[in-house]
């Protein structure tokens, strides 16, 4: 069974097989697996985070402008291929715990279309 956990940079030391689905990350993140194909867009995100707009405005530009032109199971074994011999993945991204993150809603999108898929947060 494939299991993809989410969790944010600064619990990285309790996460097994990391990957950035960030824009940017933080300098101590520095050389480890990032997929920026799961990033925001810059603009968008931007606009979003400076005008305060909705979650559900990032949502849509989120799936618009990414999860639309992916598809899961070639992103799932895209990222599976990072760690070749590991069933587990943890995508990271800046948000903590329990706050809104687009890293949810890639685990969701993965979860709701790849049979036996086991998503949880850490």
């Amino acid at each position: 069974m494939v299991i993809v956990q989410t969790s944010y940079f600064a619990n990285l030391k309790n996460v097994e097989n990391p990957v950035s689905v960030a824009g940017k990350c933080p300098d101590f993140y520095k050389g480890r697996p990032e997929y920026k194909k799961l990033a925001p867009k810059y603009d968008w995100w931007k606009k979003w985070h400076d005008e305060k707009l909705s979650n559900e405005w990032y949502i849509e530009q989120y799936r618009k402008t990414v999860l639309e032109k992916l598809n899961p199971s070639q992103t799932l074994s895209e990222l599976l291929s990072i760690y070749p011999n590991a069933n587990v993945i943890t995508l990271l991204c800046w948000e903590r715990a329990g706050l809104f993150c687009h890293r949810h809603l890639i685990s969701q999108w993965l979860a709701d279309n790849i049979n036996g898929l086991m998503v949880k947060e850490l």
